[in-house]
């Protein structure tokens, strides 16, 4: 087939263009309006957070001077205004440590409970929930304490867990089985260099439980031989 003339290519498109134009423009403004949207809703989210970001900085005025009813109720104001912002964890967190502080461990232990169970950053619930466990022995509900901690490693969180877990069985007189449990969190400590606090202070626990064990008795003498 020849091709077609120029004359002939224009005309066939402009029937396309009346035919097909009106969709073509709904398409392009659709499309631009997609663009912009997204735009203004990433600037939207830059504000918000700007604005959780600046209200957290105030929580922590207030409990830096000690004016605890006015960061929690900025805490509470967040989080009315800002509920998926990581910024309510972050306040919570830091409400927990002031109430412990302060000896407002039931306080301490709603907070904790919290972040644990629902913190959106879910590298966050781990760490309450060990923290959460820390206070509830400090209550003396060491049972308590253990079955929060439970039984599933923590991932990164894991060393942390198995010194806990220690700490509380050793507070129930468990010397066997603080000593085991801080091994095992020993040989999973990602610290060895002699600035490691964490891994050091590991140390001293395992040394002290072991000075602590008694001797095992000697094994008796085999008998002589008369002749």
């Amino acid at each position: 087939m020849d091709e077609l003339s120029e004359q002939e290519q224009w005309e066939s498109l402009k029937r396309w263009a009346r035919t097909n134009g009106p969709q073509v423009i709904i398409m392009v403004v659709l499309m631009l309006l997609g663009w912009y949207g997204w735009k203004w809703w990433q600037g939207r989210g830059v504000e918000r957070a700007q604005a959780a970001s600046a209200l957290y900085q105030q929580v922590l005025v207030q409990f830096d001077g000690l004016k605890m009813p006015e960061g929690v109720a900025l805490i509470d104001k967040l989080r009315t205004e800002y509920p998926k912002s990581p910024y309510v964890d972050a306040a919570d967190m830091v409400a927990a440590r002031v109430y412990v502080e302060s000896n407002q461990l039931d306080k301490a232990i709603e907070v904790l409970q919290r972040v644990a169970k629902g913190a959106t950053d879910l590298k966050l619930r781990p760490v309450a929930q060990i923290r959460l466990a820390r206070v509830q022995a400090a209550q003396g509900n060491y049972d308590v304490a253990l079955a929060t901690l439970g039984e599933t490693p923590l991932g990164a969180e894991e060393p942390a867990r198995l010194e806990v877990r220690g700490d509380i069985l050793l507070a129930k007189g468990d010397m066997a089985g603080a000593l085991a449990s801080y091994e095992e969190a020993r040989q999973l400590h990602p610290g060895t260099g002699e600035a490691d606090d964490a891994g050091q202070l590991l140390n001293l626990k395992i040394a002290d439980l072991k000075a602590a064990q008694p001797a095992a008795p000697a094994a008796p003498a085999p008998p002589v031989e008369q002749p």
